[in-house]
């Protein structure tokens, strides 16, 4: 926020801020950046919410993003999201008991020509079944 001068215009900005540095964007933050940017804490709310990639509750260690855009669910995504829930017992936005493992949907990564995808900590897929996803999860989730 201090780079921008605490400016309206540095919400986005100061909500990945946020995010990044404590994991999810929680009251207090929410709060601090309103006071800070003079802005009601509503829009505030209202900008954290309606944007998929920021987070109110804790996400897990490792984050499970599976496109749901229509050629993924022509493709399987559906068959993808069912996997992981017998799998690992969590479905979108749902994050395992353990805390390791946190599943997401988007609405498209614009990759339709590689249907059906996800994203794992921030890195592509290839195209995916349920068994190779599960695979990829497990191995991920398996390191230190």
């Amino acid at each position: 926020m201090r780079k921008l001068g605490n400016q309206r215009s540095a919400l986005i900005e100061a909500l990945h801020t946020l995010q990044e540095a404590f994991g999810r964007l929680d009251k207090p933050g929410l709060e601090f950046v309103a006071t800070s940017l003079r802005l009601p804490l509503s829009q505030v709310y209202g900008t954290a919410t309606f944007y998929q990639h920021f987070t109110l509750k804790p996400r897990g260690k490792h984050t499970c993003v599976i496109c749901n855009g229509s050629a993924c669910q022509f493709k399987g995504a559906d068959r993808l999201l069912e996997g992981v829930r017998e799998n690992f017992g969590v479905g979108d936005g749902e994050t395992t008991a353990n805390g390791e493992l946190t599943i997401l949907t988007a609405r498209c990564f614009g990759t339709c020509g590689l249907a059906p995808m996800a994203v794992i900590d921030g890195e592509m897929s290839d195209p995916l079944t349920p068994e190779t996803l599960n695979g990829m999860l497990e191995g991920v989730m398996s390191k230190p």
